[in-house]
């Protein structure tokens, strides 16, 4: 029985808003950087600059209030969830002839994102500007408030099409992981092998690595058979020499969920820490992900990883292998152990 209680719907209650619920979201990485701009006239512009402003330091001022706006986010936009953030940086620029541009980047560990606290930060930070240099220059104008960048969660890293400072574009990670990494895909499914069944969880495993740039050497669905498994991963590792196997399905508590059994006896060495962070972090999503058997092993320098066999958990289980997978195959590969044979 489910341990998590279901969220009540109230009786006879027609609300025109509701929080989202994030309780089964995973705490992941998140990370966003917004920027907006204000256009002061170049009286002002000299005046920040000089820093002889009747009020001060203007851009001094502004980064502690865009620091402030984007930690009171919740207090401020009614449906943000209230979070820990980590880290909050805010960098005003002057653009001559007569502009400051606002950049705010927001850093936490969540189950939501943290682009409004971005966006609230820069706001914030533009605002000030606003109030010291009204005194001076009346005629001022907000503008270009964008979100730039956000990256973690089920999304990964999203940038703005309309383009970002190409200071920024250097820094963010390169969205091909898996780059020119040569991957195998097998599917143990006895229907799906038998074609009563749709295969779909090797399906979304072809999508998610082509789009992290792997090049797939094979794909195959078979039956739910310890020989046949076995034979099938140790002809690719042999023929192919792919760096990553990904096995879907056989990884339950049934008599005929024998992949994971299958690579205790065909990989050097296991790695337990694939099974335990991906039954921990899976947890977020299901209460039965503790009765799964996922793990990974060696077979020489392939890395043999089993998942579940739902598309839903394979997309789950991707998502928390895909920070630390391209590090962990180049740790294998500096390994060289050699296979079974």
């Amino acid at each position: 029985m489910s341990t998590v209680k279901k969220i009540i719907d109230f009786p006879e209650v027609d609300s025109s808003f509701r929080m989202i619920d994030v309780g089964r979201k995973r705490v992941t990485h998140r990370r966003a950087v917004a920027s907006g701009t204000i256009m002061v006239g170049s009286v002002a512009f000299k005046k920040i600059k000089e820093k002889s402003l009747p009020k001060g330091d203007v851009l001094a001022l502004a980064e502690v209030a865009g620091i402030t706006g984007a930690k009171k986010t919740p207090d401020l936009i009614p449906m943000c969830h209230t979070l820990p953030l980590d880290q909050v940086s805010i960098h005003c620029v002057p653009q001559e002839p007569d502009a400051v541009t606002v950049y705010c980047q927001v850093v936490a560990h969540a189950k939501t994102g943290v682009e409004m606290e971005a966006v609230t930060g820069v706001q914030a930070a533009l605002a000030t500007i606003w109030d010291l240099v009204k005194g001076t220059e009346p005629n001022l104008t907000i503008g270009a408030v964008r979100l730039l960048v956000k990256e973690g969660g089920k999304s990964g890293l999203w940038v703005n099409p309309d383009g970002i400072p190409d200071w920024l574009a250097a820094q963010l990670p390169d969205r091909q992981t898996m780059k020119g990494v040569k991957a195998a895909i097998f599917v143990m499914s006895d229907r799906a092998a038998a074609g009563t069944y749709e295969d779909k969880s090797g399906a979304l495993l072809k999508e998610l690595l082509l789009g992290d740039g792997a090049d797939i050497v094979e794909y195959k669905v078979i039956p739910d058979d310890g020989e046949v498994i076995a034979a099938a991963m140790c002809d690719t590792q042999k023929s192919q020499r792919p760096k990553l196997i990904i096995a879907s399905g056989g990884t339950g508590p049934g008599p005929r969920d024998v992949t994971p059994d299958v690579l205790d006896k065909i990989c050097d060495r296991m790695l337990e820490g694939f099974g335990e962070v991906l039954r921990r972090e899976s947890a977020a999503f299901t209460d039965t992900a503790w009765l799964s058997r996922m793990r990974a092993g060696m077979m020489g320098e392939t890395l043999v990883v089993a998942l579940p066999g739902s598309s839903k958990a394979v997309g789950e289980c991707w998502e928390i292998l895909r920070p630390f997978m391209a590090h962990a195959l180049r740790m294998i590969e500096g390994q060289g152990h050699g296979g079974k044979s």
